[in-house]
């Protein structure tokens, strides 16, 4: 009996892994029910309605093709990648439909687009060992069971959207090798192995038989009682229930999350790409680098100095924009930018791949690049009612607490804003900050004497497709200030902050919202898209385009990028005086 009992379990057990879907369904009223909520909710709450309908062609209010196909669908991973579907038409980085689940499927090396190619830039040997899987970093990805790489850009396209074309090709190709069901519903219908073939750097081709390694537990769909059928309360709890709006604190800001690294080192989990958000930075400096921070687990910033031509030149890396400790990272960039300042001839402000973070702590670095008067980039802000009694509750406790003037004046100018827009029946607030009560920045000051501590000599900021929100918003007041050189590749196009909603609640799934549009103070061009002040989608572009997803920077670590960077800041800097 002990025996049958065992057996049991692991047939259950492997039933419930490989096919949860047959397990009993919601009813098809309330998957239209979560649909018509979800979408609701981006009726309500989402700032780039009109952009997206103008930049994207698309239009979030047309729910009858949608409805159509939540009512033809029969199993819930196949409703929940409709929601997938709707949210990834906006094409914005922020907004994606997400399932709590925890399972991943991986084929163990991590890839990237290359020379328009998906070549791979990491393998975890522990589990593909050399002597077995002879492939090497640079190799490229041609198919994977028997569909070409091209072919699942396309079809994975939708699970990687980002705020342009190219991070989403990039995006996607990551999903190709490592399949996280927390955004792809249909993860858990991988096999046991799937059949991979790469092309060698000398031309061949070769065909490998990798094992599909699973970690995580599938989510499995299952009935949900339905008011309709009982009098009791039938909402499901689920992880996601606790996920409610962030609160519209202008002095927290968006919060942003900075990934987890997987095994082959250096490659984000979520979203497949080196370096996300990491300290180190993404490339080798050059020989004779004099490294400062980034030695020890408090340092917030990688830094040092290098000699070029002569010359002394600064560099320092900004991860993200979510220090753990604001106050000690401030300390710690007001302190390396006085040695700069008393040391170097030009800095280099390394922003790639920056996951973005609090808009406030980045105004902050701001101030201390730019060493005049500037115009921090400003927020057309979502009215709703719930954000207007936020706004209103925060500048009435800021009174009654005695907070600083400038706190309580930044509070009711939101307060004043918002609810003005709201009783006009507008869409958008007026241009505002959500740092300070205006948009016009000082540069940073020593609070003893008032003199100016900010960087004054030339500065080149490294940017790229995956400098995302705050690290689009930098990049745009560094540019809009005339301050410097932006060199790279456009930023992300991530223009706006955002908040965590519930997707229904019969459903287990969440969404990102983005409730506010950052607008910079000049209208651009940029091929693609209208001329607009506006950042989301068209990102900031560089004045020296310098394309790092290059396969010879893959194969020496970025050494013709930072050829390319090292030349581009000594023509900065000014010719001393014979």
């Amino acid at each position: 009996m002990k025996q049958f009992n065992n057996t049991l379990i692991c047939s259950i057990a492997g039933l419930l892994f490989t096919a949860p879907f047959l397990l009993a369904q919601l009813t098809p009223d309330q998957r239209e029910q979560d649909f018509r909520a979800m979408a609701a909710r981006y009726a309500k709450s989402y700032a780039p309605y009109e952009w997206k309908r103008q930049a994207v062609d698309f239009d979030l209010y047309n729910l009858k093709p949608w409805l159509a196909r939540v009512a033809a669908v029969n199993n819930d991973l196949d409703f929940y990648e409709i929601m997938v579907d709707y949210v990834a038409s906006l094409q914005d980085t922020h907004d994606a439909f997400s399932l709590p689940s925890d399972f991943v499927a991986s084929l163990g090396f991590g890839v990237d687009i290359y020379d328009g190619k998906v070549l791979i830039e990491g393998i975890n040997r522990t589990t593909l060992p050399l002597a077995k899987y002879p492939f090497v970093i640079a190799d490229e990805l041609v198919s994977v069971d028997g569909r070409p790489v091209e072919e699942l850009l396309t079809a994975l396209a939708k699970y990687g959207t980002q705020g342009n074309p190219r991070s989403t090709r990039r995006i996607t190709a990551g999903r190709i090798v490592t399949r996280a069901q927390s955004r792809m519903p249909h993860a858990v219908d991988v096999g046991e192995s799937a059949q991979v073939v790469i092309r060698r750097q000398n031309g061949n081709l070769e065909t490998y038989t990798l094992p599909w390694n699973k970690t995580g537990t599938p989510l499995l769909a299952g009935p949900v009682p339905s008011p309709t059928a009982s009098l009791s309360l039938a909402a499901k709890k689920s992880p996601s229930a606790n996920l409610v709006d962030t609160p519209d604190n202008p002095l927290l800001a968006e919060f942003e999350k900075v990934n987890r690294e997987t095994q082959w080192g250096g490659v984000d989990n979520e979203n497949g790409l080196l370096n996300y958000g990491s300290r180190t930075p993404l490339f080798a400096l050059p020989t004779g680098f004099q490294q400062r921070l980034g030695r020890v687990a408090t340092d917030f910033f990688y830094s040092g100095t290098y000699q070029a031509q002569g010359r002394t030149i600064g560099y320092i890396r900004i991860p993200n924009y979510s220090p753990p400790n604001t106050a000690l990272a401030v300390t710690q960039l007001q302190t390396e930018l006085a040695y700069f300042q008393a040391n170097t001839d030009a800095l280099i402000v390394d922003e790639m791949r920056n996951t973005g973070g609090s808009l406030c702590f980045g105004e902050t670095v701001a101030t201390n690049l730019i060493p005049y008067r500037f115009q921090a980039t400003a927020f057309l802000i979502r009215p709703y009612w719930a954000r207007v009694s936020t706004f209103y509750n925060q500048w009435q406790t800021a009174k009654t607490l005695g907070m600083e003037q400038w706190v309580i004046d930044t509070y009711q100018m939101l307060y004043v804003q918002v609810a003005q827009a709201y009783g006009e029946n507008r869409g958008l607030s007026g241009a505002t900050s959500l740092c300070a009560s205006t948009v016009e920045r000082e540069p940073a000051r020593d609070p003893r004497n008032g003199a100016i501590i900010a960087y004054t000599k030339p500065i080149l900021m490294i940017i790229d497709e995956f400098s995302t929100s705050t690290g689009d918003s930098v990049p745009a007041m560094f540019q809009e200030a005339k301050r410097g050189t932006l060199f790279g590749y456009r930023t992300n196009g991530a223009g706006g902050n955002n908040i965590s909603v519930e997707a229904g609640k019969y459903s287990e799934g969440f969404a990102g919202m983005t409730i506010s549009v950052q607008v910079r103070a000049t209208p651009v061009s940029v091929p693609g898209y209208p001329t607009t002040n506006i950042i989301e989608n068209v990102g900031v572009h560089p004045e020296i385009v310098e394309d790092y997803m290059t396969r010879e920077n893959l194969l020496t670590q970025g050494k013709p990028f930072v050829e390319a960077l090292t030349a581009a800041v000594i023509k900065m800097i000014p010719v001393a005086p014979k």
